[in-house]
């Protein structure tokens, strides 16, 4: 299946870029580099891709599996070598889950199932990054 994107320059260094869902984003620099600080940082963007497929998975595994889940974060940092070109070389990514009723099993499960089976992202990341999952469970009382 082939994905097609559109990314337009519109002047500067800022680009205007479109996806299969229609939606549209924006590119820049930072002022340090000659930009306005007006959009996302293409190596951070790949980030958010990450967490995002590995959070659609997982979210979509909370809704099949019934879990009692009143909100859960992604959080990564990643290590951008010195050397150019600069990639990621090393990504840490912590699943934090909130909730009374977290069945910690069945949600380590769902972040499992996400990063060795279904993350296409992840999968990508695996071939040039160093990578570390982690999964919290925050249990609030009632």
């Amino acid at each position: 299946m082939a994905v097609k994107v559109s990314t337009k320059w519109l002047g500067e260094m800022r680009f205007e870029s479109t996806n299969p869902s229609g939606h549209n984003l924006y590119i820049d620099a930072g002022e340090e580099n000659g930009g306005k600080n007006e959009g996302y940082r293409p190596k951070a963007l790949m980030l958010s891709g990450l967490a995002g497929c590995s959070g659609l998975d997982v979210a979509a595994l909370i809704k099949k599996m019934k879990l009692n889940v009143d909100d859960f974060s992604i959080e990564i940092e990643a290590n951008l070598t010195d050397e150019h070109p600069k990639y990621y070389d090393k990504v840490a990514m912590h699943f934090h889950f909130y909730g009374s009723d977290l069945n910690e099993n069945k949600l380590q499960r769902a972040v499992d199932l996400s990063i060795e089976k279904y993350c296409g992202v992840m999968e990508m990341f695996r071939q040039f990054s160093e990578l570390s999952i982690k999964t919290f469970f925050h249990t609030k009382t009632v």
